[in-house]
């Protein structure tokens, strides 16, 4: 990665309300902290093993008990946004959605898309089962740990 990116990005960080960033990008990873002093911290450190990688994969949103009716989300387990970015429900304008209400998902199968720094993360189910609920639409902003979907 080049030193003038990761120059911008502690600019974007001190910037930010932020304290803490991620960025990967192919085989290289960029980790900054803003510690007590407003000092960023980069971490470089390539994958150990060289194997052909399609696309870096975002962790998959954990799941959780939803809290039931009181506020609003159906009962089931919670997928929850592993990051802030933009929520996609297909990978174009004109594409068909990963998911319906209704239909019946595995564990790994893609769920959405979720933008973050021109980065484009496909987001997986940790359950399997049917998709109860979509709790967020096409375009919208997410924050971290926002309950996307609930799967029953």
């Amino acid at each position: 990665m080049d030193i003038r990116k990761i120059k911008k990005l502690i600019e974007l960080l001190e910037e930010s309300s932020l304290t803490e960033m991620e960025i990967v990008e192919g085989e290289e990873s960029v980790r900054l902290m803003r510690g007590g002093q407003a000092q960023a911290t980069t971490i470089v450190a390539p994958p150990v093993a060289a194997a052909p990688v399609a696309a870096p994969a975002a962790p998959a949103a954990p799941a959780e008990p939803a809290k039931a009716e009181d506020d609003g989300i159906p009962e089931g387990e919670l997928a929850l946004s592993p990051m802030v970015g933009t929520f996609f429900a297909a990978s174009g304008p004109g594409a068909e959605a990963f998911v319906s209400l209704g239909q019946r998902v595995g564990v790994g199968d893609t769920l959405c898309i979720i933008e973050a720094m021109k980065m484009f993360n496909q987001i997986e189910s940790d359950v399997a089962g049917t998709v109860v609920a979509i709790l967020v639409e096409n375009g919208q902003p997410v924050e971290y740990d926002q309950p996307l979907f609930v799967i029953r």
